[in-house]
C-alpha cells in the first residue's frame, strides 16, 4: 500500500479537482440534477476518507477510495446521458474520475 502521507497528496488532489468539479457544474445550469447529487455525494465521502486518513484506517481508506471511485463512475454516466454540458464540467469530472481509479488501484 501507498504511504499515507503520500495518499494524502494524492487525495488533497482529488478533493481539488472534485471541488473545481463541483463549482463547474453549479456554474452550468444545463448540468442535471443526477450529476449534482453525485458530486455532492463525492463531497461527503471526501469527508470520510479524511478521517480514515486522520485515524490511518487502512481498510477504511480503501472502501471510501472504492466508494468514491464508484461514484465518480455514476457521475460520468450522468454526463454521457445529458447531452449537452459544459466543456469545463466535463474535464473537471473526468479528470476526478481518473484521479480516484488510479489512486483506488495503487490501493488494492
Amino acid at each position: 500500500m501507498l504511504q499515507v502521507n503520500e495518499i494524502k497528496q494524492r487525495f488533497n488532489q482529488i478533493e481539488r479537482t472534485i471541488g473545481n468539479a463541483s463549482s463547474a457544474c453549479q456554474a452550468d445550469t444545463a448540468a442535471p440534477a443526477e450529476l449534482k447529487t453525485c458530486l455532492q455525494q463525492l463531497d461527503q465521502e471526501s469527508e470520510q476518507v479524511r478521517e480514515a486518513l486522520q485515524a490511518n484506517d487502512e481498510s477504511g481508506i480503501r472502501q471510501h477510495i472504492d466508494s468514491m471511485e464508484l461514484l465518480g463512475d455514476r457521475a460520468e454516466q450522468a454526463l454521457k446521458r445529458a447531452g449537452k454540458v459544459d466543456d469545463k464540467v466535463k474535464s473537471a469530472v473526468r479528470q476526478a474520475h481518473n484521479e480516484l481509479s488510479n489512486l483506488k488501484h495503487q490501493l488494492h
